[in-house]
């Protein structure tokens, strides 16, 4: 199936509507256990659909447009306005969404032959935190994205939503952390746990390598103490001056600047 970019109108009456079945499985990707089940995800609003087809990091299934909304997909499919609605993730649906394959995770054993910047995430629960972090990580050309026990599905509509169409191009691993950190560091991998807590250095001092895992902690309680051994390095993003006014930067902005410095 092939569409041309960028997105030029047409009559969508020429499309064909969703079938019953159709809609029942727009219905079911709203749920975790089905989007497993299926392997199928679901990006919402024509610009996020744009740059996930333009990317060609993952296979599309269908597209589906709302009633009044036309485009050059010729082979979409059209739901009227309350069925849009009832299987939009959006308070303010653009009348586009496309359904995508979710591609195959990375392996342990394929991540230990690679070498750059990984990015792992440890218990994190906002959608828009996990999306921002998914798409920071890869503006800076992540290796991989590690995705800890307690994270946000990463195929959740917010957070597909968050990454403005970077879901998917990525290679990704939902595992538990410490186990897979023990394995890659026995190939050379350095874990670097972004902590500002005392004990922890300037991440300015963290020693340079070429495998590097930066992990990011929960919202509230920061790095998972079983994730803390003395071979891992803590590194903290220093405030600029006394700061008293702000306990601790969103997690999503230490990542940011953390990525930045390992890629100088």
């Amino acid at each position: 199936m092939k569409f041309e970019l960028p997105l030029i109108r047409q009559k969508s009456t020429l499309l064909k509507k969703a079938s019953n079945k159709q809609l029942t499985l727009l219905r079911k990707l709203r749920s975790r256990k089905y989007r497993e089940q299926e392997k199928l995800f679901i990006v919402e609003g024509e610009r996020a659909l744009k740059q996930v087809l333009e990317s060609k990091k993952v296979k599309l299934h269908s597209i589906f447009l709302e009633e009044h909304v036309t485009t050059d997909f010729s082979e979409a499919f059209f739901l009227d306005s309350a069925l849009f609605d009832e299987v939009s993730n959006t308070e303010n649906p653009q009348g586009v969404l496309g359904i995508f394959h979710i591609p195959n995770p990375i392996t342990i054993e394929e991540l230990k032959k690679q070498k750059g910047v990984v990015v792992a995430v440890d218990a994190i629960q906002d959608p828009g935190n996990l999306g921002t972090i998914i798409r920071t990580a890869s503006w800076f050309n992540a290796v991989a994205f590690l995705s800890g026990k307690g994270t946000v599905d990463m195929f959740n509509p917010k957070v597909v939503r968050s990454t403005v169409g970077a879901t998917g191009a990525i290679p990704y691993l939902s595992l538990e952390l410490d186990e897979s950190f023990q394995q890659l560091e026995e190939s050379g991998w350095k874990v670097v746990l972004l902590d500002g807590n005392p004990g922890s250095i300037p991440i300015i001092e963290i020693p340079s390598s070429d495998k590097i895992i930066l992990v990011v902690g929960n919202e509230a309680n920061g790095i998972s103490k079983s994730l803390i051994s003395p071979k891992r390095t803590r590194a903290l993003i220093p405030a600029s001056g006394d700061q008293n006014a702000v306990e601790s930067l969103n997690a999503a902005v230490a990542l940011s600047i953390g990525l930045w410095h390992v890629n100088n």
